[in-house]
């Protein structure tokens, strides 16, 4: 087991990774921080082509250095997963390729529900701000993978 002070001597590693809301007409895009600690909602990606996707997520991957995708995954209520998780996964596997970067899949039941509740608490149309659900809901997947990654590292580490 690691020492306090030793700990705190330990650099902390970066991450730069893109959380993805893929929807069948849009696509909410999230970064964090260099530290892994927050994600942010950074734009909503309005469907086209699967190249001009691409393309629009090449920059923000150039930008933003980008070293994996975080792609929530659509999973029914009771755990299964249906024809929208396939077609995910196959939008994932082909920007995977594309972007020449890995992809891990966070389990998105709720999310779309969790960003609604957050600009209703804004006092802000749900009908007017469908982007914007999708913008949040693609930072609070790749929170998830965020937290849940951290918490891993603190077991491996054997801190509380």
């Amino acid at each position: 087991m690691s020492s306090p002070a030793r700990l705190l001597r330990q650099p902390a590693q970066k991450v730069s990774a893109l959380g993805l809301d893929v929807g069948r007409k849009r696509i909410g895009v999230a970064g964090c921080d260099g530290t892994g600690l927050i994600a942010t909602g950074l734009t909503t990606v309005e469907r086209q082509s699967f190249q001009q996707d691409v393309e629009t997520l090449r920059q923000w991957v150039e930008d933003r250095q980008v070293q994996i995708l975080v792609i929530g995954l659509p999973y029914h209520l009771e755990g299964a997963l249906g024809a929208q998780a396939r077609q995910v996964q196959k939008f994932a596997n082909r920007l995977s390729k594309a972007l020449n970067l890995p992809v891990e899949y966070v389990d998105e039941r709720l999310t779309s529900v969790q960003a609604e509740e957050f600009i209703r608490a804004e006092n802000r149309s749900l009908q007017h701000h469908k982007s914007l659900i999708d913008r949040k809901a693609a930072a609070i997947i790749l929170q998830q993978w965020l937290d849940e990654r951290r918490a891993a590292s603190q077991i491996l580490q054997g801190s509380p």
